[in-house]
């Protein structure tokens, strides 16, 4: 099992830059990609975005990376751009004229942080071959994502013990549901002979077709041996689904609402405090199992 939340963090150096990647991600229904990356650096956008769209199936993901010329590296090759400097560090200062008068520490921006502000470096000179930086980079990308699919694993296999655990919970007041049943079906039976006596006690003429069809109705509406049946086999499913190392968030999912669907039966047929406990406790624990689901890849 994979989890959708994971985090990457990774330094690296060559082509005389150094950079630092951050890479992150929290559950979602598809891929949504969120790159903030030097856009002076041509084709590298496009191309870590289509690395990682083979990687991450699922997940709101959001990537940065800052990249610095090294100390005597290769920076007099990337001109700045005054202009945009200057209306950036501007920018900045009246941020951080904001921050102070609201009572806001924030942290000082590096040298690198301003130059992955866009425009702040020249694009588009002959000087500007940024062919080796962007090869330097695509080749350090595969072991940030080594390291963020080794944390999702890890947060994956976590998940899955909660949700094994949330599973027998599950399980066992599916059992005690079965129980209380023969309980309730004792105690039921011996108030409808009392509700059958008062009846034939007050009439001299009773229809005893209509009699059956209303006994039948009554032992229809309170039965909820369907129920606990589906229940005991959507535990099986999710079990195996948990076990699955595929991708199993959506079927996951979807088996959350029949689980629910099951358990509001329960309490709707109750007809016993027992039982009806028994069927809330199961709502409480299947939308804690279902939150959990949601991080499932």
């Amino acid at each position: 099992m994979i989890s959708m939340t994971g985090f990457a963090a990774r330094r690296g150096a060559g082509a005389g830059f150094g950079w630092v990647w951050d890479l992150r991600s929290v559950n979602g229904k598809g891929l949504d990609l969120r790159l903030r990356v030097p856009d002076w650096i041509e084709g590298l956008e496009a191309a870590i975005r289509a690395e990682l769209q083979k990687a991450i199936p699922r997940g709101n993901v959001s990537l940065t990376l800052k990249v610095a010329p090294e100390e005597g590296g290769a920076d007099a090759g990337f001109p700045l751009n005054e202009a945009a400097l200057g209306a950036a560090l501007a920018s900045l200062a009246r941020v951080e004229a904001a921050a102070i008068a609201a009572g806001v520490t924030l942290r000082q921006p590096t040298a690198a942080d301003v130059l992955t502000l866009r425009g702040v470096i020249e694009q588009g000179g002959q000087e500007t071959d940024t062919a080796p930086l962007r090869a330097a980079l695509l080749a350090d990308l595969p072991a940030l994502l080594a390291d963020f699919a080794a944390m999702r694993a890890a947060e994956g296999r976590a998940l899955a013990q909660v949700l094994s655990a949330q599973l027998d919970r599950i399980a066992a007041l599916t059992a005690e549901a079965q129980a209380e049943t023969v309980t309730r079906g004792a105690t039921q039976a011996e108030t409808l002979r009392e509700a059958l006596a008062r009846v034939l006690a007050a009439t001299d003429a009773v229809d005893e077709t209509r009699l059956a069809q209303e006994l039948a109705l009554i032992a229809v509406r309170t039965d909820v041996t369907e129920e606990l049946d589906r229940l005991t086999a959507h535990v099986a499913a999710a079990r195996a689904l948990v076990a699955d190392p595929a991708p199993v968030g959506r079927k996951l999912d979807f088996l959350m609402q029949e689980f629910m669907r099951e358990a509001n039966t329960l309490c709707s047929k109750a007809q016993s405090l027992a039982l009806t406990r028994i069927g809330l406790d199961l709502k409480t624990v299947i939308d804690q199992m279902r939150e959990q689901v949601q991080n499932v890849e």
